[in-house]
């Protein structure tokens, strides 16, 4: 299969300070960065502040990041807290109220599929889909939020904490055929930091970027290991979306940088 894919360059690929704003702020889309398919946002409320919106033609997985929200569905209502998660089909009307901060991540597609609660507490009881993984300086907590436990077309999601000081999305991979790909940083309280890499060529690579809590770095294609400073860690929400719907929405599936390929991708647990 052919695939278009996006040029890797700082000013379509990181996005800055994505929760500085309270409401609803859209800051990834294709018309703007060099997403194909993802759309990513904030929805960052103050009680008694209340925001409506309609999914359109994208299918919309809204995850709390932090406080507590409730959300109403056409009609349906939805408490989130901490990691939890509820996937919304696409031509749904949403109303979002309570005080929280909820990633909004979105892509279009066709198909209709249904309204899905995902506690994060379940995630954590799933050993395919919470799990560690990594040596001694790239150990890091993997959870699947929105994988294969939620009927959906293209998006998945999910959540990762590394150890201090260590490198994830280790040993570099990538799968831009397949899922294009976006980190936005978590937990990452000043002064922490990271680096992210997003590069072909691990001797010359497009892009180095300082990442800090907020950021968003777009992948869309590549390799995309990143580290945390000593005495911090890099934590992240990532967010993908299936380049062919439905055929395309498979985690784990990657391409390793053929020198660290020896050893496997780290993420087989998510294959049972």
């Amino acid at each position: 299969m052919t695939v278009d894919l996006a040029a890797i360059e700082p000013r379509t690929c990181v996005v800055r300070d994505t929760g500085a704003k309270r409401g609803r702020h859209i800051s990834v889309t294709p018309e703007t960065t060099s997403a194909r398919h993802l759309h990513f946002g904030r929805i960052v409320l103050e009680a008694p502040e209340e925001i409506e919106f309609s999914t359109n033609d994208r299918e919309t997985a809204l995850l709390c990041l932090k406080g507590n929200a409730r959300i109403v569905v056409d009609a349906s209502p939805f408490e989130l807290g901490q990691y939890d998660a509820l996937y919304v089909p696409r031509d749904s009307n949403v109303s979002i109220s309570g005080t929280c901060d909820l990633a909004e991540i979105a892509a279009p597609v066709t198909g209709s599929y249904p309204i899905q609660l995902v506690r994060f507490a379940d995630v954590q009881s799933d050993s395919s889909l919470h799990f560690h993984t990594g040596g001694p300086s790239s150990e890091r907590d993997v959870n699947i939020v929105i994988g294969k436990n939620v009927d959906a077309g293209r998006i998945l999601a999910g959540v990762t904490f590394s150890r201090p000081g260590n490198w994830t999305s280790w040993p570099p991979h990538e799968h831009a055929s397949m899922l294009e790909e976006a980190y936005l940083y978590i937990d990452m309280p000043e002064p922490g930091w990271g680096l992210q890499l997003v590069y072909n060529d691990p001797r010359n690579p497009e892009l180095v970027a300082v990442v800090h809590e907020g950021d968003v770095v777009l992948m869309p294609q590549g390799y995309h290991p990143n580290v945390s400073a000593p005495g911090g860690t890099i934590n992240f929400l990532w967010m993908m979306a299936a380049i062919r719907e439905g055929d395309d929405r498979q985690f784990g599936v990657v391409n390793i940088q053929p020198e660290y390929a020896q050893g496997g991708s780290g993420l087989e647990a998510s294959r049972k």
